[in-house]
Order: C-alpha cells, then sequence, then structure tokens
C-alpha cells in the first residue's frame, strides 16, 4: 500500500470516527437534556452541529445536520410528528452550510446569518407549511407548541449553541491535533 493511499484510509477513519462520535454526542445531549426545555436541547444541539462543521469540515456538519433528528426521533426523543423531522434536518442542514461559508470569513457574522436562516428555515417549513397542512388533525393546543416552538426560539438556541462552539473551538482543534 502506497503512502498515499494509507492516509487516504487514514483520513477517512479519522472523518468516519469523529462524526460517529459527533452524532451520538447529539443523540446523548438530547436525552440527557430533553427534561431542561427546548432552549438547553437546542442550544446544546447547535453547539454539536457547529462544532461537526467548523472542527469537522463541512462534511462531517452535514452527516450530524442530516441524521440527528432521525436518530433522535429512532431514540424517542424525536418530534412528535414524523413530517417534522426532514424539516428540522433541513434547518439543521442551513445553519451547517452558512457556517461552513460564511465563517471561514467573518465568524459573527457567520453565526447571525447562519442562526437567522436556521429560524426561518423552520419557521416557513413548520409554521407556515407542515403545521397549516397538517391543522385539521392537531389539537389547537398542538398546534399552538409547535407554532412556538418552531419560531424565534429556534434564532435564540442558533446563537447560544453556535457561539458556544465557537468559544470551546480554538481548545478542541488543539486538542484534535
Amino acid at each position: 500500500m502506497s503512502k498515499s493511499n494509507h492516509n487516504q484510509i487514514h483520513h477517512r477513519t479519522l472523518w468516519v470516527t469523529r462524526t460517529g462520535v459527533l452524532i451520538a454526542l447529539l443523540v446523548v445531549l438530547q436525552w440527557a437534556t430533553s427534561a431542561m426545555g427546548q432552549y438547553v436541547t437546542g442550544s446544546c444541539v447547535n453547539a454539536v452541529l457547529a462544532v461537526a462543521t467548523l472542527a469537522g469540515g463541512l462534511w462531517s456538519g452535514v452527516a450530524v445536520a442530516a441524521l440527528s433528528p432521525f436518530c433522535a426521533k429512532l431514540f424517542g426523543i424525536g418530534p412528535q410528528l414524523i413530517q417534522i423531522i426532514p424539516a428540522i434536518a433541513a434547518g439543521n442542514l442551513v445553519f451547517v452550510l452558512v457556517l461552513h461559508f460564511v465563517c471561514r470569513k467573518q465568524k459573527i457574522v457567520g453565526l447571525i446569518c447562519g442562526a437567522a436562516a436556521k429560524f426561518g428555515t423552520l419557521y416557513l417549513l413548520v409554521v407556515q407549511f407542515i403545521v397549516p397542512m397538517l391543522a385539521e388533525n392537531l389539537k389547537p393546543q398542538q398546534i399552538a407548541t409547535f407554532s412556538a416552538m418552531f419560531s424565534y426560539p429556534q434564532l435564540i438556541t442558533a446563537l447560544i449553541g453556535g457561539s458556544v462552539a465557537m468559544a470551546i473551538l480554538p481548545v478542541l482543534k488543539h486538542a484534535l491535533k
């Protein structure tokens, strides 16, 4: 085996390991903080998404963003409505993409834009599209809950989680070397 092939295999193995650990960490954090409310759980989720993206790279962030809501549902800690899971994955993906492409040049701008983009995506998909589409099958309390959960708290938790990630990234990147 050539040195180049060995390095590629090592790089892929390291990527799979880090990404898998981050997905597992995300699911454990969701489970461990589920009783603490949306602001704690959501902030933890967004911190892991940001770390996956900014420390592990775009594809690590994409994998964690896309898989985490499905894993959460599988483990019984995801949303009640299965129709919301793809919307959460989309919101996570938008957050990750904006962080990746903007944070390389402007960290604070990237965080603010990423949080706003995630909020906008989830608000449009869940509050403006999915909930009205399912309204005849939902109780008024459920409509109010989903509308509240997928509005401004998404912006706040993305800002908090992204800020936490950026605060720990220098130490984390140093430890990963």
